[in-house]
């Protein structure tokens, strides 16, 4: 929620004074004066250890308590300064790690990441793997164009001639519900034998090929079938080509015709409703299969559309965008006598997932009024086409119009716009069963170089709004060689289970010719894809040698991310790319969107910025500096990235000496190598290793112990040269034990770490060891044992001094347990290293403080002790001021850390919200610290996160398209004799097949079926420290109510120390600063449309050609119903008896090869 600059709890700066005497605002006594809080008494020697040799303060007395003067505060902040200090000095052994590394000196070398040679060689290594799968797929394109022009067309062609694995089969057989599969087909299909491969993330069977059929194509229509006879040879190619390159992930060739073959065969993932995978709306074949668009749809909302025909054209409109791309431009209006945008949407926006989030939501707003005007649909989407103060994709534009039929030809308008060039494309769909003469929508298509569509029934949407796609292909057949041009497509979901991938196209032409001396074949074949597994990239990448916060990222030409740390989508839609912006990965600034549009234009760079950092817990912000590399990949659309931190220029390498190395004795026999074995826990301290691939055979497990134990066998079996393993990691990793367990030697083992109320001390290092200690303290370890992914760990390397940490609290959680004293507030802090004029930071030290015990002594820092036992008494006569000990019922103390969570206070009761954003705490001091700029907010948005299924609300499966007729529609028998009526028995056609169209909740179309949430945009909230960094005395004004306070950041921590009154009343209730997630819309996509993020389309566009035939331009196919048709829908009405549906065949005429 926005917060108001003052509200009743917000807070008015007081002028520079020391004090707040209460007679400003008439003598108040203390109620808590000489009383204490009733606890189990703590020795002094537990709550003030030898280290703190400070002289306590003391303060003149009076008959009432005051605040606190200014100066008494300060000397607090200084005590609780150097209590942290010595406490860090003495466990953390930060000086005594950089003498036992400078001692080992001898062990290690340190070398240099240079970043402009990394980078270029990372650039170069992944065009090298890229470069690779496109040679296979020219193999694979001019193979099947070959096969096919030599293939001979067969009338007559029979299932039972061709045999093939069906991908879908398995999944049918084994469902007793599925009877929509005649015994024909199975009688053709093989049964194979399949082996798990880690690779494919699947079993496969590397010796045969599969096939995949869209589940509203009939598998033995005569297209089909010699689609699957020509498309067999493809087998051999396949595996050729991955005899040549044994890396190769799937090789597919999706068709024209809907058909997909890929290699290696395995089972498809079929969802557990209705499969509604098409190859033809796959991202991957869109690109691949036309040049950038863009597209103008109108849609007829006059008075003459039905209730039906409208839900049609609300659904086809739906399905229509499914089919555009990132690289598209789109915009949707209605009309009637007048033409309008059915959004917000001005003008044409880029064919993103959010935008067309936008025009479905709005589609399902539009109502039926007025009269037929097609001038004016037509004049609004010309007026769009022709805007060039904007961006747009400038290649294939095209108007898609939607009607239920008209008489007028608009010829006038086309004259004006359009012709002679016709550079416009012009389809038209007739939506609905009615009577109208469709000559004018056929003439409209045919003479602005379209195609016309019918649009009869739900079932003919989805097969009739992506065959357009033809048409746009027919440039880039007749382009030939030229057009031949691999594209690499954004990051999606595999829908074989592959993960993330990014797949090269390449599209696959007709080449035959009816007969001598005829024209050039101009029909798309389909297109061949490779995909590439984001993971094989990020393998090309360096894995450690950047240091936690240094890593590498790419992105393509709409700014997306290819690689990124932070892509990371908890849930994807099969249907749509992961299109995650680099300035919505990381916290955009003007910087970023430089470095982005350098890259996006293919420039290489460098440069050093000072920017925010959001923690990996995401609960924290930190202002970094980062210095930014770049260069293009060529022969992509990628461009990649590497980021720095300036103190990761450099990197320990260990340099084990050639005695050992030559012992040629497993890595167990090595001197530290024994300092791994739990055997040694006891004495040394519990030692977590980081689960990285150290070698090849090495079992992964998500238990530490377990994948410990996994390591140590496997140590007894390796020597320390052994090719099977990462040399670096293993050495490292082995420098690393030796070095920490110098650290339990000289430093922890002989401190009493319960003198100072220490739970536990710890290191952890680059090299991948954390070590704890004592042994027991590992119990109740709950941080990433890989130090890279430690939210400490990283925090501590960009922040200098004490970072705290206290335990993650969430508001609707139940408050921390505090039996035992178990609870802990981690403290850490970098060990910076100089050797040699090179600056690096290899580890990170800490100590875990007792909560309690602290939380004692945090009251008495910051009091006005006199003596080492007793508090100082306020006498008759004297004068006192407050403190956080004695007056703790009036006077709440606390700590904060720069993330605004509660660290300690002097409240017994709050020490249960320990780790909680302090807004939860007291709302109405954390308003004032956040009104005086102690604190500045950052809000952003999470595009990858994943939310609960919302319930179905009363439209039910209304994205389908469906109607369902109401009680009027059934008594009125106007209707039973009507268009309606036909197209609704085709739907119950449908809904007999494929029953889950009629439930209330959507289907799973093409998703993974274990899949429960959805992809949602969470709003994001950090604070982070203000401008703010002195004493800082202030008022909460609130009449009555109002409070003094008193604000100090200490010095070398990441804390702010706060003393104020306790409220007396609950009157002023301000507003609350939220903090937690929640979720949200996004930023409003209205407004984010004017003032679009810089992108290029692709460099190639194929829309025109002087040699295409545009004399294909569609015809009608409607049929009306007949009187036993109705005669029977009755029947099925009345009695509930399913008929056996007959084979439908979606494909067109023109399909004959």
């Amino acid at each position: 929620m926005a917060v108001p600059a003052r509200t009743c709890g917000a807070s008015r700066p007081g002028p520079a004074r020391t004090a707040f005497p209460w007679h400003d605002r008439g003598p108040r006594p203390g109620p808590g004066a000489g009383r204490r809080v009733a606890r189990p008494p703590r020795p002094l020697s537990l709550l003030l250890p030898p280290l703190l040799l400070l002289p306590l303060l003391a303060a003149p007395g009076a008959s009432a308590y005051s605040f606190p003067q200014q100066h008494t505060m300060q000397h607090w902040a200084r005590r609780l300064e150097q209590e942290i200090d010595g406490v860090m000095r003495i466990f953390g052994g930060v000086q005594q790690l950089r003498e036992i590394y400078k001692d080992n000196r001898n062990l290690f070398e340190v070398q240099e990441n240079e970043p402009q040679k990394l980078v270029e060689k990372v650039a170069g290594d992944i065009e090298s793997l890229l470069d690779r799968k496109v040679q296979a797929l020219k193999r694979l394109a001019d193979a099947a164009e070959n096969f096919q022009k030599a293939h001979r067309w067969q009338d007559n062609i029979k299932e039972e001639d061709i045999i093939y694995y069906d991908a879908k089969a398995d999944a049918e057989l084994d469902d007793p519900e599925s009877e929509d599969v005649e015994k024909g087909s199975k009688a053709s299909t093989l049964r194979l034998d399949f082996i798990e491969d880690s690779n494919f993330k699947n079993k496969v069977n590397y010796s045969y090929t599969a096939v995949q059929i869209p589940t509203d194509i009939y598998k033995g229509s005569t297209v089909i079938l010699n689609e699957l006879n020509w498309t067999e040879a493809l087998e051999n190619v396949f595996i050729e080509n991955r005899r040549q390159d044994p890396t190769l992930l799937w090789q597919v060739f999706g068709s024209a015709t809907g058909v997909t073959r890929y290699y290696p065969a395995t089972p498809w993932r079929a969802p557990k409703k209705i499969d509604l995978y098409d190859v033809r709306r796959r991202p991957w074949y869109i690109q691949g299969a036309s040049s950038p668009k863009d597209m103008v749809i109108i849609v007829d909302v006059s008075g003459s559309v039905s209730g039906l025909t409208l839900k049609l054209m609300k659904t086809s409109v739906c399905e229509m965008l499914d089919t555009l791309s990132d690289d598209d431009y789109v915009n949707v209006a209605s009309f009637n006598e007048k033409a309008q945008p059915v959004s917000c949407f001005t003008h044409l926006v880029q064919a993103n997932v959010r935008n067309k989030k936008v025009f479905k939501e709005a589609v399902q707003g539009m109502v039926a009024k007025g009269t037929t005007g097609y001038k004016a649909g037509f004049e609004y989407a010309f007026d769009q086409l022709q805007n060039s103060n904007i961006t747009r994709a400038n290649c294939n534009k095209m108007i898609m119009m939607f009607t239920d039929g008209g008489e007028d030809r608009v010829q006038d308008v086309f004259e004006k716009y359009n012709w002679p060039n016709r550079t416009v494309r012009v389809f038209t769909f007739s939506v609905g069963q009615h009577n109208y003469d469709v000559t004018p929508l056929q003439w409209m298509a045919c003479a602005n170089k379209g195609y016309y569509f019918e649009i009869p029934s739900i079932g003919a949407i989805r097969i009739n709004t992506q065959e357009y796609l033809d048409v746009l292909g027919r440039p880039m057949v007749l382009a030939g060689k030229e057009a031949k041009q691999v594209q690499w497509t954004n990051v999606y979901e595999d829908a074989l289970g592959l993960g993330l991938v990014v797949t090269g196209t390449l599209p696959v032409f007709n080449l035959t010719q009816d007969g001598p001396g005829e024209k050039k074949n101009q029909l798309i074949l389909g297109v061949m894809g490779i995909d590439v597994a984001l993971n094989d990239i990020k393998r090309l990448t360096p894995n450690y040698t950047l240091g936690a916060n240094g890593y590498v990222f790419a992105i393509d030409l709409n700014g997306y991310v290819l690689l990124h740390p932070n892509l990371k989508p908890q849930t994807t839609n099969f249907r749509e790319p992961v299109t995650l912006d680099f300035l919505d990965a990381e916290l955009e600034d003007e910087n970023k969107e430089e470095i982005r549009r350098s890259m996006i234009d293919g420039n290489k760079g460098h440069k050093q910025i000072r920017t925010l950092v959001k923690s990996l817990d995401e609960r924290y912000i930190d202002e970094v500096m980062r210095n930014y590399t770049w260069v293009p990949i060529r022969s992509t659309n990628y461009s990649l990235g590497l980021v720095l931190p300036p103190y990761s220029t450099f990197y320990l390498q260990a340099n084990l000496s050639d005695q050992i190395l030559q012992v040629k004795l497993p890595i167990s026999k090595l001197k530290d190598f024994e300092f791994l074995l739990p055997s040694s826990f006891e004495s040394e301290g519990h030692v977590f290793i980081a689960p990285r691939e150290y070698c090849k055979d090495l079992n992964a497990s998500d238990n530490n112990t377990e994948f410990l134990k996994n390591f140590i066998e496997l140590m007894e079996k390796v020597t320390p040269d052994s090719k099977q393993c990462n040399n670096f990691l293993l050495h490292n990793l082995i420098l690393d034990t030796g070095i920490t367990q110098q650290l339990v030697e000289r430093v922890w083992r002989d401190q009493d770490l319960n003198t100072y109320s220490l739970l536990a001390v710890f290191a952890a290092t680059d090299g991948g060891i954390t070590r704890v200690f004592p042994n027991k303290a590992a119990e109740d370890w709950t941080e990433n044992p890989e130090p890279f992914n430690a939210s400490f760990y990283r925090r501590s390397l960009d922040n200098h001094g004490y970072v705290f940490k206290p335990p993650h609290q969430d508001a609707l959680l139940r408050p921390l347990e505090l039996e035992n004293d178990t609870v802990g507030i981690l403290v850490s802090t970098a060990v910076e290293l100089s050797l040699g004029g090179r600056t690096l930071r290899p580890a990170v030290v800490g100590v875990k403080l007792d909560l309690e015990a602290w939380a004692e002594k945090f009251k008495v820092l910051a009091s006005n002790r006199t003596h080492q036992d007793q508090p100082q008494k306020c006498g008759p006569s004297s004068h006192c001021e407050m403190d956080c000990d004695v007056n703790n019922e009036d006077l709440l103390c606390v700590l904060i850390d720069d993330g605004g969570f509660l660290v300690l206070s002097n409240q017994n009761h709050q020490w249960d919200q320990v780790g909680r954003f302090f807004s939860e705490v007291d709302a109405n001091l954390m308003l004032a610290l956040y009104n005086n700029s102690f604190y500045t907010r950052k809000e952003s948005y999470d595009y990858q996160a994943a939310c609960a299924p919302q319930p179905p609300g009363n439209l039910g499966a209304a994205p389908r398209g469906i109607f369902v007729p109401t009680i009027a529609d059934f008594l009125n028998l106007a209707w039973w004799t009507s268009a309606a009526a036909w197209s609704l028995f085709q739907q119950l056609l449908y809904g007999l097949i494929y029953h889950s169209w009629f439930q209330a909740e959507p289907a799973e179309a093409e998703g993974n079926p274990e899949v429960r949430e959805s992809s949602c945009v969470m709003k994001q909230t950090q604070y982070y420290f203000g401008s703010v960094n002195a004493s800082y005395n202030a008022i909460i004004d609130c009449g009555n109510c109002s409070r003094l306070f008193h604000a100090q950041r200490l010095t070398n921590t990441n804390l702010l120390f706060v003393v104020a009154e306790k409220p007396l009343c609950s009157q002023c209730e301000a507003g609350r600063l939220l903090q937690k997630e929640t979720h949200s819309d996004g930023p409003e996509q209205c407004e984010l449309v004017q003032r679009p993020r810089y992108r290029r389309g692709p460099h190639i566009c194929f829309d025109y050609n002087a040699t295409e035939d545009t004399s294909d331009c569609g015809r009608g196919a409607s049929f009306p119903p007949s009187l036993g048709v109705l005669v029977s829908l009755q029947l099925l009405l009345l009695l509930g008896l399913p008929p056996r549906p007959q084979p439908q065949v979606h494909a067109h005429a023109s399909r004959r090869l």
